[in-house]
């Protein structure tokens, strides 16, 4: 099966100088796939100039261009984005998968642009409320932890954590991982007491239904790869990953600054070389960049905006995986199944 990609060749902090050899580089480790590259056709023609002495004729063969007028800037308003550009490379690409020219799309661009475009665009699947963003996070165990919803929805009710959790854990096999991940509540403790209404009422959701459900986690549970799916609200979701950022950048500051600062340090580093690399690489954010927009009719992955060509061909192999490994199917599988097994409704927030 040969998947299409359509990526968002302007959008994110860079555009082109990233988007294209990344392209480029994604076609030579992975043959069974074609590539529509969306932008300004005339800049596109001339960065494939650019690189045209590491392109083999069979790659280019791979690669057609759709032409699109406009460019959505990372500090465009919803509004402008959505109705004011409408001939934009991001919509553009969005609508490849509409039209079923692409199998998915991957875009740098502006995350509330996306969303909305995609929204819009592709509509959600039939029992999906609330698209939601996931993403997946490195834990001790050598694996991944995925994560959603990670901003797309700050306010939540109980059955949109439930199907959060469907969603995550399609994507988790889609992946590459376990047919029935494990699924985990963030919430401030274990305890089947702890939490506020909405995440009680989740949790008694979460426990009737056919998934997986290993009750509440904790913030540490993340990182120690407790349960394959991490599930919470938009707000939270954000905040815990922002930090998680900041962490890692501290840690990789923290060790140039104590590299620079003693002979003594520097020689203990030496030895150390082979470990603090491996850890460098685990903690290297551009290995997990490519979050899923979930619950769409379409799959649609948003590269960080700061990305250099390796984490954008990161991202192009997320789409890849998804795409070609029906996550899209798996999740309407997944419901379709709950379905046939129905449970009790969550009782309004505030009663027991």
């Amino acid at each position: 099966m040969t998947v299409r990609i359509a990526i968002d060749c302007m959008g994110g902090d860079h555009g082109l100088p990233v988007t294209i050899p990344a392209a480029f580089a994604f076609l030579r480790h992975v043959p069974d796939v074609r590539l529509v590259l969306v932008g300004h056709s005339d800049a596109i023609e001339q960065a494939l100039a650019r690189l045209s002495p590491k392109v083999s004729p069979g790659e280019r063969g791979r690669v057609e261009i759709r032409h699109a007028s406009e460019v959505v800037a990372m500090d465009d308003s919803l509004q402008v984005a959505l109705r004011g550009k409408r001939d934009s490379s991001m919509r553009v690409a969005v609508e490849q998968v509409k039209a079923g020219h692409a199998d998915a799309c991957v875009s740098a661009g502006n995350t509330g642009a996306l969303m909305a475009i995609s929204r819009f665009v592709l509509k959600t699947l039939d029992g999906i409320d609330r698209p939601a963003i996931a993403t997946q996070m490195p834990n001790q165990t050598g694996g991944t932890t995925t994560m959603l919803d990670l901003g797309a929805n700050v306010d939540c009710e109980p059955q949109h954590l439930l199907q959060f959790a469907i969603m995550g854990s399609a994507l988790v096999t889609a992946l590459g991982g376990p047919e029935r991940p494990s699924v985990g509540l963030l919430n401030i403790g274990e305890e089947l007491i702890k939490g506020n209404d909405i995440v009680k009422q989740a949790a008694e959701l979460l426990r009737a239904s056919s998934l997986n459900f290993r009750g509440n986690v904790e913030g540490n549970d993340i990182y120690e790869g407790t349960t394959d799916v991490v599930v919470c609200d938009g707000f939270v979701g954000n905040v815990a990953l922002k930090a998680s950022e900041g962490l890692a950048r501290m840690l990789g500051g923290f060790i140039r600054e104590e590299y620079k600062r003693h002979i003594f340090t520097r020689l203990m580093a030496l030895l150390s070389f082979p470990v603090l690399i491996r850890f460098r690489k685990r903690l290297d954010h551009r290995r997990y960049n490519g979050a899923s927009l979930v619950g769409l009719r379409g799959v649609v992955i948003k590269s960080h905006g700061s990305a250099d060509a390796y984490a954008f061909e990161v991202a192009l192999r997320r789409a890849y995986d998804a795409a070609g490994n029906g996550l899209l199917e798996r999740i309407e599988q997944t419901l379709s199944r709950m379905k046939s097994a129905p449970v009790a409704e969550a009782p309004a927030v505030g009663q027991t």
